[in-house]
């Protein structure tokens, strides 16, 4: 997958991430945890986005950043 379409899949897993979560970030944070949750899940992923395609990158980014964000509640902002 291209740099280009890891940023875009991010931004959006950022916006579903942080909204599934009701956390309230400004748009730099929100970009920040989707493109770090789209580069997780793209490794994590690798081959699922191999079988599946676009589909499974963009779940993979949405899991990645739910899991970043996850780690930031509990181990960073207390």
């Amino acid at each position: 997958m291209s740099f280009i379409a890891i940023i875009i899949i991010g931004i959006a897993a950022g916006f579903l991430a942080t909204r599934a979560l009701n956390m309230q970030t400004d748009v730099p944070t929100t970009i920040a945890i989707g493109v770090g949750g789209a580069l997780l899940g793209g490794v994590l992923l690798r081959v699922l986005l191999t079988m599946m395609g676009w589909a499974a990158g963009l779940v993979g980014a949405v899991i990645g950043a739910v899991a970043l964000i996850w780690v930031w509640k509990t181990f960073v902002d207390r």
